[in-house]
């Protein structure tokens, strides 16, 4: 745990010594705000939730969250210090996962900072403190959830904008698959319907519009860790061929 702790420092310093975090964290919160506020017509439905704020969420991460994690080996490599990091007394999963749990609470620093909106409506009115609580969770899940997918694409190319992309593709794959109109497209075009049901469970925006309404399904919180933990394991094997 101790050489976990120690790597995530080391990129925490490496987010915040450069303009990084402060970039994302400024463009986060003011499109978060704007699509919330704005384009959600939150004053015009004279409504006192965030519905708004969490249905814009997981399309603001595909862009964002993907700013995060593609520098985390990309950089490495390309700086020629991926060699020197494991030259280090600490083993490859060890590296993956302080990595991760920098960026992780990059963006859990990104999500706290929107706090501000929860007093706003509350101020406004009375919301369900529910989905609101259930919603701040499947928002940091759905983040962790896409910085390990960039992770993984960051450890198969030097290059960031490449990792990026891909990992931007990927995410927005994720969406899509459970997507209502791709799902009845799907059934329009005579999917069987074991097929679009099979291929909504895959998707994030199922579970994630679940804990969104204040539904807190286990099944949830097991899809989300267990795609981290994939993408994670994914990482160390591209890494540990790369090593060898």
């Amino acid at each position: 745990m101790r050489n976990i702790l120690t790597v995530a420092r080391r990129e925490l310093g490496a987010y915040f010594t450069s303009p990084v975090a402060y970039v994302f964290l400024v463009i986060f919160l003011v499109l978060i705000g704007f699509f919330t506020f704005m384009i959600s017509g939150f004053f015009v439905r004279n409504e006192a939730d965030l519905q708004g704020f969490f249905f814009w969420l997981p399309w603001l991460y595909i862009l964002l969250v993907p700013a995060i994690g593609m520098r985390q080996w990309a950089e490495e490599r390309r700086q020629g210090t991926l060699e020197l990091l494991f030259t280090m007394p600490i083993s490859v999963m060890q590296a993956i996962l302080g990595k991760f749990l920098a960026g992780w609470i990059v963006l859990g620093i990104a999500l706290v900072l929107t706090l501000p909106m929860v007093f706003t409506v509350c101020y406004l009115g009375d919301p369900d403190a529910g989905p609101i609580l259930t919603g701040y969770t499947g928002s940091f899940l759905l983040a962790g959830t896409y910085l390990a997918i960039s992770g993984m694409t960051s450890a198969f190319t030097r290059n960031q904008v490449i990792s990026f992309i891909t990992a931007t593709v990927i995410c927005l794959l994720l969406v899509l698959i459970g997507f209502p109109p791709v799902t009845g497209l799907l059934l329009r075009w005579g999917a069987p319907a074991g097929l679009v049901g099979f291929s909504a469970d895959l998707s994030v925006f199922f579970h994630f519009t679940g804990m969104q309404r204040g539904v807190f399904d286990l099944r949830d919180i097991v899809y989300f860790l267990s795609l981290i933990v994939l993408a994670l394991f994914i990482t160390g094997v591209v890494l540990k061929n790369r090593r060898s």
